[in-house]
């Protein structure tokens, strides 16, 4: 899925590029076949243009300036250039940087054909006249978007790679402190303080079975946002569990209810996105821990009502519809609960039913827990090893080998999905996609650029990652849009790779409810996270 999906971004990208750069030159949107008529002041002599280079001012009134763009000017612009000796007693050629301050088409045109927003031009002196007055016309200006996509895939690339580099640092470090977590057994204790919990998400499964103690590791490691550390307890969990399954091949139950959880994502610390916020210049990256919570708690209620309720309804064609019938009242409450909440937002009940609540208590409460969380966690867990009389030190570096390693494997594709989004937003496609999404987007009061992040984070890791890097490196991570598409991100998992991943360690092919509890996990997650940033930041 994501190579369909990586490949159209090149494809928009370039044909959008490609059209706007056709349509330009059919309508010479840069004047490349027009003369701008000027005034000239600062020469000595018409003779002195021509024998040695000088320094001049090109005078435009707005009546020339009028007949050459099309547009209107209120004031006379006067542009410093500098000209070069030329023989041939008729014209000279002219340099010149126009200053950004005259906010015309000009500067415009030395942005996009400039190295350093400069511009070359043929100055044609009028016959017959001293040196005051003359034609002007200027380099020829084409294919500005293809342009504008060279510069943008090779400066995303370097991006990539600078971004990668970054989270090094923050994955070699809770990779290092769950390594010391794991060896003083204080995941163990988890797994027994939480067996209430299990006991009603997998009935089938023993409470002492290894399946169990896998799963409880796997949750933990995606609470604490450790997402490519959960990685090996889920595929190990994937694999006690087919001990289990008496027919092969198909998915059970706790196996659905499993993977329903893991694509909701719940997570207390969404390490990645923190790591990526910081390394882009937010004033406080770790603002996102309390939404990122309210979101992925949202995620993870749906993930294990819609299992629950799914795991009931073998999901066929013929059967579905007759077990529907059955139970019409309990399909109808569901959803009308999923309705509720998707209407609510977009109405604004939501908002008013929380209107007691103050906003900047819960602002504040979120600011505080979002800078005590991760400094508490590291001291809790590295004091918990230390009276466990773990080698706190060695088994930290040990943790942390992985993370650098996991840190530089995402380098290729962070720097394919950056390039093909700098494609396809310098390209153009991407204010053709805000434009048509627009209708879906702002009834729910939800930007247009954060669905394609909504669109791409059950796809892909790596390319909402990109996605996400992207928006706020040009929005900015504090901004309202920057907080909602990294909230996005720590509210939600890849759901299709999830399953693609657990399921084929194993060899299951009929995946029952999995996709369809992962998708509504999905959705409400997005919705929860976008009702508790507009809430807060909004």
């Amino acid at each position: 899925m994501l190579n369909y999906v990586w490949y159209a971004l090149i494809i928009l990208g370039l044909s959008a590029a490609i059209y706007t750069d056709v349509s330009d030159l059919g309508t010479d949107a840069w004047n490349n076949n027009r003369s701008l008529t000027v005034g000239i002041e600062g020469a000595e002599s018409r003779d002195s243009l021509f024998s040695h280079a000088s320094d001049i001012n090109l005078v435009v009134s707005p009546a020339a300036f009028k007949i050459w763009s099309g547009k209107e000017i209120s004031d006379t612009l006067r542009i410093s250039a500098k000209s070069s000796p030329s023989k041939d007693g008729a014209s000279v050629a002219l340099y010149m940087t126009p200053a950004k301050s005259l906010n015309t088409v000009l500067t415009k045109m030395a942005s996009v054909n400039g190295k350093d927003n400069d511009l070359l031009a043929t100055l044609t002196l009028s016959k017959n006249t001293d040196a005051a007055a003359g034609s002007v016309k200027f380099e020829r200006i084409s294919f500005v978007k293809m342009k504008e996509v060279t510069s943008s895939v090779l400066s995303y690339a370097e991006t990539a790679v600078t971004i990668a580099l970054g989270l090094i640092g923050i994955m070699a470090l809770w990779l290092g402190v769950m390594k010391v977590a794991e060896e003083g057994g204080l995941i163990a204790i988890i797994a027994k303080a939480v067996k209430p919990i299990t006991k009603f998400l997998y009935p089938d499964v023993p409470s002492d079975h290894p399946a169990m103690g896998a799963m409880i590791m796997n949750f933990s490691a995606n609470f604490l946002g450790l997402g490519n550390a959960a990685t090996p307890f889920g595929l190990k969990a994937m694999e006690e569990l087919d001990k289990l399954n008496p027919e092969k091949g198909t998915a059970t139950n706790a196996m659905c209810t499993f993977l329903a959880i893991n694509t909701a994502g719940m997570t207390l610390i969404p390490a990645t996105a923190i790591a990526i916020r910081a390394s882009v210049g937010s004033s406080d990256p770790a603002i996102i821990i309390g939404t990122s919570l309210f979101g992925s708690t949202c995620a993870t209620t749906v993930a294990i009502l819609s299992a629950k309720l799914f795991e009931n309804f073998p999901m066929t064609p013929t059967t579905f519809f007759e077990r529907a019938k059955k139970n019409l009242k309990g399909f109808a409450i569901f959803f009308a609960v999923i309705f509720m909440l998707f209407a609510g937002i977009m109405s604004g009940a939501f908002s008013y039913l929380f209107s007691w609540v103050s906003v900047d208590f819960v602002r504040n409460f979120i600011q505080l827990f979002s800078i005590a969380a991760i400094p508490m966690l590291i001291l809790i867990f590295l004091s918990f090893g230390f009276i466990k009389k773990v080698k706190v030190y060695e088994t930290f570096v040990e943790g942390a080998k992985e993370g650098f390693n996991i840190a530089v494997r995402i380098i290729p594709y962070l720097v394919a999905m950056l390039a093909a989004i700098g494609i396809f937003r310098a390209g153009g496609a991407m204010e053709w996609l805000i434009y048509g999404l627009a209708f879906i987007t702002d009834p729910i009061g939800m930007p247009a650029e954060a669905l394609p992040m909504a669109l791409m984070r059950p796809l892909s890791g790596s390319g909402s990652l990109g996605i996400m890097t992207e928006i706020i490196t040009i929005h900015g991570p504090d901004t309202f849009l920057g907080i909602l598409v990294s909230t996005f991100f720590g509210s939600s998992e890849t759901t299709f790779y999830v399953l693609a991943v657990y399921f084929g360690s194993v060899g299951i092919k009929k995946t029952r409810h999995a996709l369809p509890a992962g998708l509504l996990a999905d959705v409400a997650g997005f919705l929860g996270a976008l009702f508790i940033v507009k809430l807060l930041f909004g």
